[in-house]
């Protein structure tokens, strides 16, 4: 690959990704603490009552979750399928860093979480909740900071955030599906069958994936899967055209389909899951409750596991030579960065909810655990990265000194 091939590489997409997800996680913010402002009211009993109130067979909330968050699933499939084969992660040497990286953030996370909920066996059952970074609540942070934080950051940001959303993606299929019913998961399996003919014979219209997609849906809801996970399956079947020196081909299915849905979902669709999942009622709580072993397993694990496992990982990568550290970036903003990726937010609040039950007690009280660590860890990474001056204006401040 030539220099001029490099420098074609899908940059205005990401650029385009970057600031969608940043104004959406300003709005994901907003959603987040006007549910816990109507959770804590006298609105409290409407509030539940609307999200279990029933349509069509399922509740608001299972709609929301199940439903609306398909279509976040989608988006994030996409996302991942484009990265992988013309974006950022589309060679090896690009992956190393942000690979390791989300690895650790994963692992780690998860360890403290055990270790803190041992001897609780039904406890037990969350470790996974602080394994994934909320994407548009740390690039919201990001967008708070301006030019104090390097492009390369960013980039390596997101990154690691859409490769965890692959791992917990993982978690969710193998570790939180219910008993299988094989009927409906056959016609599953036909449905993603006929989309990949569709693929490889050529259809670019987008109809056929999105109405199959739907079928698709429907079947993995009666299967036991979680039915989000129809959303990323279906995302690998939409075609991915490239027309040479066109990185970013407009005329691409997988193009058009993900730039359609990102708006919606990005300024819909994830602040109604927050403003439906974030709010706890602080009633039933008192401050010592924070200590029990699933929030405090929950708020430790994602502040604690992930800036040590994500900025351990590239402190050791990088010191091995095996990996460049982000261009323009020192060390302490990577451990800002790595701060910031204990927002588990979205991801967190969705895995909790399949590993204790909606409504149940040890779900809010993961709740409680996401929202203080989200909270402390979006503070601690936002300060560090403020008060860490940017390597450009440093390198602009000693030319103006030496021109006088």
């Amino acid at each position: 690959m030539n220099a001029p091939d490099i420098a074609m590489r899908p940059f205005s997409m990401m650029r385009a990704f970057l600031a969608t997800e940043a104004a959406g996680g300003m709005i994901l913010i907003v959603s987040a603490v006007f549910a816990m402002i109507v959770a804590n009211s006298a609105l409290s009993q409407i509030y539940v009552e609307a999200l279990h109130y029933h349509l069509g067979g399922l509740s608001l909330l299972h709609w929301i979750n199940d439903g609306l968050m398909a279509l976040f699933f989608l988006v994030v499939g996409l996302e991942i399928k484009r990265e992988v084969l013309d974006g950022q992660l589309s060679r090896w040497s690009d992956r190393v860093l942000p690979g390791a990286a989300a690895a650790a953030g994963v692992v780690a996370p998860a360890l403290i979480y055990v270790l803190v909920n041992r001897n609780d066996a039904a406890g037990l059952r969350g470790w996974a909740i602080p394994a994934a970074t909320d994407i548009a609540f740390a690039l919201g942070v990001l967008a708070l900071l301006g030019s104090r934080v390097p492009s390369s950051l960013k980039i390596f940001l997101t990154a690691v955030a859409i490769i965890d959303d692959l791992i917990a993606v993982l978690i969710i299929a193998f570790f939180y599906t219910a008993d299988l019913n094989l009927v409906p998961l056959a016609g599953a399996g036909m449905g993603l069958g006929i989309l990949v003919l569709c693929n490889r014979f050529g259809v670019r219209s987008l109809w056929p994936y999105l109405i199959i997609g739907s079928a698709i849906w429907l079947c993995v809801l009666q299967s036991g899967i979680h039915a989000t996970l129809a959303g990323v399956a279906v995302a690998m079947t939409v075609p991915l055209t490239r027309t040479p020196g066109k990185p970013d081909d407009q005329n691409s299915p997988l193009y058009r389909l993900e730039h359609g849905l990102h708006p919606w979902v990005a300024f819909l669709i994830v602040p109604i899951f927050g403003f439906a999942n974030a709010g706890v009622s602080l009633a039933g709580f008192a401050p010592t409750d924070a200590l029990a072993s699933v929030p405090l397993g929950v708020s430790l694990g994602l502040f604690l596991g992930k800036q040590i496992g994500i900025f351990t990982a590239v402190w050791l990568l990088v010191r091995a030579g095996w990996a460049e550290r982000p261009r323009d970036a020192g060390w302490r903003q990577i451990y800002g960065v790595a701060l910031l990726c204990g927002i588990g937010f979205t991801m967190s609040l969705f895995i909790g909810g399949l590993a204790f039950g909606e409504g149940s007690h040890q779900n809010d009280a993961a709740k409680l655990g996401v929202l203080l660590a989200s909270i402390i860890s979006a503070a601690a990474g936002y300060v560090i990265l403020f008060t860490t001056p940017n390597r450009d204006n440093l390198d602009l401040k000693a030319a103006i000194e030496k021109a006088h």
